[in-house]
């Protein structure tokens, strides 16, 4: 078997199976969101602010919270957190579904912010998975995928099953509930999918704090119960295990029968992290160019629903007067945006999958990061004069246009400054708490962004200056911009020695549920696992990480 380290398939497979329902839910809510504000009797001219705002808190209290919730993780384990966020996130989203009016919908925007760490903690799993630095770019790009893949539904479903009484009068035109709760039915049927997502965390994900590693995990028994069941029965072997130095070294962490007395002292011991080691130069300036990032780019995907929904406006000498001064939107129903939030998802998804690993391996993390920076503020200094071209197709091919060229920057700009700040993290005992910070930075961002755009749209709206919010978001692009050229490619936090074996000594442990672990890789054709560590050639020693069942994309 080769020493060379592979991509842990299985777990970041399942960790996007469990990651998959948040984003499909938190998109689903664009298309009918200025539908839904306008049904708790708010204004026309208001609908953008208050839809803003309704976005803001919930960014604002993951932002108080991450913190706690990433020390949380720490101490009590990535797995545990993350259940607990999907499970408020899904009675959250329920809730927010029958909203009846302004103020309870914003209280349970704001709870569902509070109870969700996930966004931190995952990426955290990822790093921990994941320490060779050329794996990197595909590794921190399966979340964005799933993201972009939530993004490509969630409207799209959102959009078709709000407001069913009037949509689908023949089946659900004489349900009473469906009249007094119009936005019920895509919350509803969304559960469903945060119940397999918190089914998949629960059976399936495994630990990655070192910490934790090698406990027992009940969640993770009943899986293996459960898959075993499922398999067809086979015939025990009797066939010898091969003595050879790469067999131990490939399967003996398999069948291990106590814990290494060296691996739990170093648990016991292992030294608190300070705020000294968590802020370096290098993590402010990249908590500062991802809160940037952040804000500028959520509240473009915020403020973009309310500018679709706007009615159009006849353009004469009375209410124009160019560069500046127009005002307008495309009249546009939650459907229609809907319908246009799914092809936006659809090009991030492909940009994701076919152009993301390839460009960063070719240019490197820091360029690719450095080109989407300068693309945003472009991109939102064009998007008001799409409502000036002629005809109404014209129109939505340059909306939809700028939409692209801003989530290809976008889908690679986010996962780029990931890579770049977790690699320059001094250890990976910070991760949690460095990342926890990053949604707390970030978040307050997420909240800032649309609440003050939303307020630039309706003011410039009110007074034919369409261009307000847009070109705001620009000169705030520009300045998220300089931070991109303070950056470094550090070395990652697998330079840490002390790290990085901790983290090789409990590889194998984590593996071994029970004793029949075994005959369960063998099942699939390969064991889950390579060893703790390889010997190479010039006999130095490196992480080998997880064995995929196929080879990675």
């Amino acid at each position: 078997m080769s020493g060379e380290a592979k991509l842990p398939v299985q777990q970041l497979v399942i960790l996007a199976i469990a990651r998959f329902a948040e984003p499909l839910a938190l998109t689903s809510i664009f298309p009918y969101l200025p539908e839904m504000i306008r049904s708790f009797g708010v204004s026309e001219n208001e609908i953008a602010k208050w839809a803003g705002f309704t976005s803001a808190v919930f960014s604002l209290a993951q932002s108080f919270t991450a913190v706690a919730w990433g020390r949380a993780s720490d101490r009590f384990g990535r797995k545990p957190t993350i259940v607990f966020g999907l499970a408020t996130t899904m009675i959250m989203f329920v809730i927010w579904g029958v909203s009846t009016s302004l103020p309870m919908a914003i209280t349970v925007r704001v709870l569902a912010g509070a109870g969700n760490g996930n966004v931190g903690i995952i990426r955290t799993m990822v790093a921990e998975m994941v320490t060779e630095r050329h794996l990197q770019p595909r590794a921190f790009s399966v979340m964005p995928l799933v993201w972009s893949l939530g993004s490509i539904f969630g409207p799209a479903f959102g959009g078709m099953l709000a407001n069913p009484a009037e949509r689908f009068p023949g089946l659900f035109g004489h349900s009473a509930f469906f009249k007094a709760y119009p936005f019920a039915l895509p919350n509803i049927i969304l559960a469903v999918f945060f119940l397999i997502s918190l089914a998949t965390a629960i059976f399936f994900l495994k630990e990655t704090l070192e910490t934790r590693r090698g406990q027992r995990d009940w969640g993770l028994l009943i899986g293996k119960k459960m898959t075993r069941a499922l398999r067809p029965s086979r015939k025990p072997t009797s066939r010898p295990r091969r003595a050879s130095f790469m067999d131990g070294e490939a399967t003996a962490p398999l069948l291990p029968t106590d814990m290494s007395p060296k691996a739990s002292s170093s648990h016991q011991t292992a030294p608190q992290s300070t705020m000294k080691d968590v802020f370096t130069t290098q993590t402010v300036i990249g908590l500062v160019a991802y809160t940037f990032l952040a804000l500028h780019a959520v509240a473009f995907d915020q403020v973009l629903p309310a500018f679709l929904d706007y009615p159009v406006r006849e353009q004469t000498p009375e209410n124009r007067s160019l560069p500046f001064r127009f005002s307008g939107g495309f009249g546009l129903k939650s459907d229609s945006i809907g319908t246009m939030f799914a092809a936006y998802g659809i090009s991030c998804g492909l940009t994701q999958f076919l152009l993301f690993p390839p460009l960063c391996n070719r240019l490197g993390v820091r360029n690719c990061y450095r080109c989407c920076a300068i693309a945003f503020p472009l991109v939102y200094l064009l998007v008001p004069y799409t409502v000036l071209l002629p005809t109404t197709n014209t129109r939505l091919a340059g909306m939809i246009s700028l939409m692209c060229v801003k989530g290809f920057a976008g889908i690679i700009g986010f996962p780029c400054v990931t890579i770049l700040l977790t690699n320059s993290a001094s250890n990976l005992r910070i991760l949690g708490t460095l990342n926890g910070f990053a949604t707390m930075f970030s978040g307050f961002g997420r909240a800032l962004g649309p609440t003050f755009a939303g307020a630039a749209f309706t003011w410039g709206v009110e007074r034919g200056y369409v261009v307000t919010a847009w070109w705001l978001l620009a000169l705030v692009a520009a300045l998220g911009a300089v931070p991109a050229f303070m950056l470094v490619e550090g070395q990652g936090p697998s330079s840490s020695v002390e790290s990085s074996d901790d983290e090789r000594d409990e590889d194998g442990e984590q593996a071994i549920i029970d004793e029949d672990s075994e005959d369960d890789n063998a099942a699939v054709g390969a064991p889950l696992l390579l060893g703790p560590s390889h010997a190479t050639g010039n006999g130095s020693v490196r992480r080998a990480g997880y064995d995929s069942i196929s080879q990675s994309r």
